[in-house]
C-alpha cells in the first residue's frame, strides 16, 4: 500500500513539473519582442571645430590719475556706468590754479610793455646813431635789451599756458568710451600723480578673447588657409559662457603672436567680438569654438547610439526585417549632440538609441522611430 502511495506521489509531481515545464515554454514564446528607440542617419552641413579655453580682454583699459596736486572737490560719475570720451570725472579745487594764471597774466602783460619800450628805444638808438649823436656800442646795447625783451615775453607766455594746462588737469575727464569701476578715492582726498590709479576705465564693445593653439592647430589651419578660395586668415568664433550657453555673438580670429611661449609650446590667438549688451566681462574664462573649415555634407548619428569595445567603435541597427544588426563604424568630429560617422553607415538606416542594453545583435525587436534633435 505504501509502495503504491509513493507511486502515486511521483505521479502527480511528475505532472506538476510537466506543467510548470509546459507553461514556462508557452509564456516565452508568447512574450513580446523587446522594445527600443531608433533614429535615422541623417545627412546635414558640419563644420569642423576646435575647442579652446580662452580670457576675456578689453581692447581700451585706461587707469585714470591726478596730472596735478590737488584735493578732490567733485567726483561726477556713479561707479559702474558707462561713460564717453570727454565725459568730466573729477573735479580738484582750483583756486590755486586759477591764480596762478592769472599771475601769469599779469607777468605777460608786463614782459609785452618791457618789449615796447625796448622797441622804442631801439628805434630813437637807430636815428642818433645815423646823426652819431651815439656811439655804437649804445645801439648795440639797445639791440640786445630788445632781444631779451622779446624773449621774456615767449617766457612769461610759455608760462602762461602751463599754468592753464594746469588749471585744466583739475578737471579729469575720461579718454575712452568704456565702463569706469570703483572710485579708489573719494571727495575730500588729497590726490596727486604720486596717488596712483583714482579708478579705471575699461572698453566693452568691441571685446578681445584671447586664448592658446598647439602649434599643430596653427600648421593646420595656415595650410587650410591655402587650400580656401579666398585665403581669408580670419576665422570665425564661437563663445560658450560659464554657465553653458551660447554667446549669440560670432567674432573673427584678427591677431596671431609672432612667437612660441616656450613654457606651453603654444601660440596666442586673440579674436574679436562684438559686446553691445556688456554680456562678456574683461577678464572673464570663456570656451572658444573655432572653425577649422567650410560647410560639408556629412552623415550623422546622436552620439548615446555609438558604442565602443575592444574591436573599436559600433552601433546597432534595426534592419527591414525588425532584426538587430551590430555594425562597425569609423566617427569624425563631435557636432553637439550628434557625431560624424565617416564609415560604415548609409542615410536612412536606423541606429538604436534606447534600449541597446537590452537587445543583441539578431534579435527581432519592436523599434519606435524618435525624431532627431
Amino acid at each position: 500500500m505504501a509502495g503504491r502511495k509513493g507511486s502515486f506521489g511521483c505521479s502527480i509531481a511528475a505532472g506538476a513539473l510537466s506543467l510548470v515545464v509546459g507553461c514556462g515554454a508557452a509564456a516565452a514564446q508568447g512574450a513580446p519582442p523587446p522594445a527600443v528607440s531608433v533614429m535615422p542617419v541623417v545627412s546635414r552641413q558640419v563644420t569642423e571645430t576646435g575647442d579652446f579655453l580662452g580670457r576675456v580682454t578689453a581692447i581700451d583699459k585706461v587707469d585714470i590719475v591726478a596730472r596735478v596736486p590737488g584735493f578732490i572737490e567733485e567726483r561726477l560719475f556713479a561707479e559702474g556706468q558707462k561713460v564717453k570720451t570727454g565725459d568730466l570725472l573729477f573735479r580738484l579745487e582750483q583756486a590755486t590754479y586759477k591764480a596762478a594764471v592769472d599771475q601769469q597774466r599779469a607777468n605777460l602783460a608786463k614782459a609785452k610793455a618791457n618789449a615796447v619800450n625796448t622797441a622804442l628805444q631801439l628805434q630813437r638808438g637807430q636815428e642818433l646813431v645815423r646823426n652819431q649823436n651815439i656811439p655804437q656800442s649804445t645801439l648795440d646795447q639797445r639791440s640786445a635789451d630788445d632781444a631779451a625783451a622779446q624773449a621774456e615775453v615767449m617766457q612769461a607766455q610759455a608760462l602762461l599756458e602751463q599754468a592753464q594746462i594746469n588749471l585744466g588737469y583739475t578737471e579729469i575727464r575720461s579718454p575712452i568710451d568704456g565702463r569706469i569701476g570703483l572710485a579708489l578715492y573719494t571727495v575730500g582726498n588729497l590726490v596727486s600723480p604720486s596717488s596712483g590709479t583714482l579708478a579705471t576705465i575699461v572698453s566693452q564693445d568691441p571685446i578681445y578673447v584671447i586664448f592658446q593653439a598647439s602649434e599643430r592647430d596653427v600648421l593646420e589651419y595656415s595650410r587650410k588657409i591655402a587650400e580656401s578660395p579666398n585665403k581669408s586668415p580670419h576665422a570665425t568664433v564661437h563663445i560658450r559662457l560659464p554657465d553653458g550657453r551660447m554667446y549669440p555673438h560670432p567674432g573673427l580670429t584678427e591677431f596671431l603672436d609672432v612667437q612660441v611661449d616656450p613654457t606651453t609650446d603654444t601660440v596666442a590667438v586673440r579674436a574679436q567680438l562684438p559686446n553691445p549688451d556688456g554680456v562678456l566681462l574683461p577678464g572673464g574664462i570663456v570656451g572658444v569654438t573655432i572653425e577649422r573649415g567650410a560647410p560639408r555634407t556629412a552623415l550623422t548619428v546622436p552620439q548615446s547610439a555609438v558604442q565602443l569595445d575592444q574591436a573599436g567603435r559600433y552601433v546597432l541597427l534595426v534592419d527591414p526585417a525588425k532584426k538587430v544588426e551590430l555594425r562597425r563604424i569609423t566617427t569624425g568630429v563631435d557636432q553637439g549632440r550628434d557625431i560624424v560617422v565617416t564609415e560604415g553607415l548609409k542615410e536612412g538606416e536606423l541606429v538604436i538609441v534606447e534600449g541597446i542594453q537590452k537587445v543583441r545583435p539578431g534579435q527581432v525587436v519592436t523599434a519606435t522611430v524618435v525624431p532627431g534633435n
